[in-house]
């Protein structure tokens, strides 16, 4: 009640106040002020309204003006029952704004409205003039009210200068995009002058069309509750010696807030554009819905009757240029529906993130352990899928496009779906940069392999594995990896033996998944085309099954690194940007891989799909990947196996070990103490084969005496020779 009444009193202040100085002459008599007489009172409050403005005038001048200003503010809080600020800053910030309105009054010498014998800006105002004039001089006395006022406006009001600065800004901005909107619009309903076709619809009827139906952006999924790593890791408990914890989406960075999409005017506006762009190529039709996406926006485009898709198809780079648009992708015709898409750059970008798909329905629901989190698709869907079903992935891009980032973002799923006893890691680097930082967690087999010798062996290591594992399961009658685990899980329940017969062996051990993780495919197929490609065709043929599954990255998708024996047995494969149309039919057998954006954006082809997806790929930060990292190695050390990366034995049976090589042996042999020279290269080179193999044979010939050791950069000494020639 207080409040109110204090309220009411400052509004019968203010109300006198304001028309004792609106209606203030200096005819009127006043205190302090010489002129003035017995005559007529013009103030509207009479001698009391006079003689009261006339000392706010005296003392004040124009600063004045601003007491009615800042007690109406204090009413309006008062009558809203709402508590003042501290009286001390907030009066003292009051007074200093009215004193250096004042002094600006007197610095500027606007002495004639107030009509003062004294100095303009009333008493307290030309005093500070003074000061500040004898002191700083008229420039510095300038700059030194306006830092007093303003801060003294901040104190008294509590307005943000900056926040009003930021707004008008804002509004200025605003203010010239609806004025560049307008002009747009204007132009696209102004009449194009085309000449008269036979069976071209008139313009008229393209106006009369209804607007296209624009789709509403997906919902930003929200973080999950901290008991999802738990409940899905109930499953495989039974493997577990352990208490070991998968990582918790809290360990990564939140997304930053989204930036305001196109609204549905600029998008029909827009749409029209593209209609007029298109006509002006001679390509009549209509956009029939509009799909805003993260980055790019997808306009769907039905033709006019007896409009070729080809004839659309081959306008990208015009439209292009056109709409002035950094790349245009045209699809040609969509699946399932009588319509083109056209896909245009969005003006602002959003990036993807890992926590986004982390944090997904999608991903959170899926029971796979090799389970990779891709992106989100051109309407903002997150996107994952399951290696298991695919069953090796092959990816390629250029320098920049995202390809490691993308290889990242997979292998942090898999650790967020698996222990280290339900999936194992074989990482092969041969830049030595890119997978290095995964080195020393649990789920390695091996550390990260960078000797491409190493590397070989590796990929036959996997061969051998996966046929010990069909050995395995054929001994069990299984089929593949998950109906052996779950007999070994049912058996160990009811602990009873797995294997009987006259020779009993040892029980079958839980059989993990293997991913094969080669990070530059291109580096192995210089060196060792042959033994790789050979490894990789056997792999990629028969390991499904046995629970081994391929991951291949290269930047240099060209024809002689990925053969056709690699790609007919990697139906699965995702490309980047790369840099000409050549690249895009090598990984992809289609056009359009050349017109993307990078930094993420790829074009994926699934399994058993002849169409291609465009998604954007999701970014994770190397402080997010150490934080990953730092939570897995905490919990258990790494168990390497030294013969990952051994040479393979020379013997038979299912080891890709040549038959015929002790005549190789022999050959080479021959060749090195006839040349007088021993090297790897020479040996690769004469019998055309590969390194591997090639540097067992030097190994065989430095065991037998044939050749010294090797003694670094120079040529090892052939000692076959020199006692051939004594």
């Amino acid at each position: 009640m207080r409040k109110e009444v204090s309220g009411i009193l400052f509004l019968f202040v203010i109300v006198f106040t304001l028309g004792a100085l609106a209606t203030y002459t200096p005819e009127d008599p006043a205190l302090f002020l010489n002129i003035g007489g017995d005559g007529e009172i013009n103030n509207i409050f009479g001698p009391a309204g006079a003689h009261f403005a006339g000392v706010l005038i005296g003392l004040f001048g124009l600063g004045s003006v601003w007491i009615p200003i800042l007690l109406l503010q204090a009413s309006i809080k008062l009558l809203k029952k709402q508590d003042l600020p501290h009286w001390l800053p907030t009066f003292g910030g009051a007074f200093c704004l009215i004193i250096a309105t004042g002094g600006v009054q007197a610095l500027a010498g606007l002495d004639e409205w107030t009509g003062i014998n004294w100095q303009s800006g009333g008493i307290l105002g030309g005093l500070t003039e003074d000061a500040l004039v004898k002191a700083l001089g008229i420039t510095g006395s300038a700059i030194a009210l306006a830092a007093i006022w303003t801060i003294a406006l901040i104190f008294a009001t509590g307005i943000s200068v900056t926040r009003v600065l930021k707004s008008s800004a804002e509004s200025l901005g605003k203010g010239f995009a609806y004025l560049k909107n307008r002009r747009a619009q204007a132009k696209a309903k102004k009449p194009v002058v085309v000449k008269a076709k036979p069976n071209r619809p008139k313009r008229k009827k393209a106006k009369q069309q209804a607007p296209p139906a624009i789709k509403q952006a997906p919902e930003q999924p929200q973080p999950p509750s901290n008991t999802k790593s738990k409940a899905t890791q109930q499953v495989f408990n039974f493997m577990i010696p352990g208490s070991y914890t998968l990582p918790d989406v809290d360990m990564l960075d939140n997304p930053p807030p989204r930036p305001k999409g196109a609204d549905a005017k600029n998008l029909e506006m827009q749409s029209r554009l593209l209609e007029k762009k298109l006509e002006d190529f001679g390509v009549q039709g209509r956009v029939s819905e509009v799909c805003p996406g993260p980055v790019i926006t997808t306009f769907e485009y039905e033709p006019g009757p007896g409009v070729k898709i080809n004839r659309i198809a081959n306008l990208s780079d015009d439209l292009a240029l056109a709409l002035r648009a950094l790349s245009v992708r045209i699809v040609a015709p969509i699946p399932g529906k009588a319509a083109v898409g056209i896909e245009i750059p969005n003006m602002e970008r959003e990036y993807v993130y890992f926590k986004e798909l982390a944090c997904s329905k999608e991903f959170e629901r899926s029971k796979s352990r090799l389970t990779l989190c891709l992106g989100k698709d051109i309407e903002g869907n997150p996107c994952v899928a399951d290696l298991a079903k695919m069953p090796h992935l092959l990816i390629a891009g250029a320098t920049g496009s995202g390809k490691s980032v993308a290889l990242n973002c997979m292998i942090a799923s898999l650790l967020y779906k698996a222990s280290p006893e339900e999936v194992k890691l074989v990482m092969i680097d041969p830049k030595r940069i890119e997978l290095s930082m995964f080195d020393g967690i649990p789920h390695l087999i091996t550390p990260v392999v960078t000797d491409v010798k190493k590397a070989t062996n590796a990929l036959y290591w996997a061969v051998n594995e996966m046929e010990r594992r069909y050995q395995a399961m054929a001994e069990m009658g299984a089929r593949n990896i998950g109906g052996y685990n779950q007999k070994v899980k049912t058996a160990l329940s009811k602990k009873a033996p797995l294997l009987e017969g006259e020779e009993k062996k040892e029980d079958p051990e839980y059989m993990p998944y293997v991913v094969v993780v080669i990070d530059e495919l291109a580096d192995l197929m210089m060196v060792a085309s042959k033994d790789v490609e050979a490894a990789l065709q056997r792999l990629a043929q028969m390991a499904r099954a046995a629970g081994i599954h391929l991951i291949l990255a290269t930047q240099r998708p060209s024809v002689d690194v990925l053969t056709g024996t690699i790609k007919a047995n990697f139906p699965t494969r995702v490309s980047f940007q790369v840099s000409s149309r050549t690249d895009s039919r090598t990984i992809l057998d289609a056009n359009g891989a050349e017109t993307l954006l990078g930094m993420g954006d790829m074009l994926y082809l699934p399994p058993g799909a002849a169409k291609i997806q465009r998604m954007h790929g999701a970014f994770v930060s190397e402080g997010e990947l150490e934080r990953i990292l730092s939570h897995v190695r905490s919990q258990q050390k790494p168990e390497y196996d030294a013969s990952v990366t051994d040479a393979p034995e020379a013997s038979s049976g299912g080891e890709l070990t040549e038959e015929d090589y002790d005549v190789k042996y022999d050959e080479a042999v021959a060749i090195v103490t006839e040349t007088g020279q021993a090297s790897i290269s020479m040996i690769q080179r004469r019998l055309r084969i590969g390194y591997n193999r090639a540097a067992r044979i030097i190994e065989v010939m430095e065991k037998e005496g044939v050749v010294g050791p090797s003694d670094g950069v120079k040529p090892r000494e052939v000692l076959a020779r020199s006692y051939l020639n004594d």
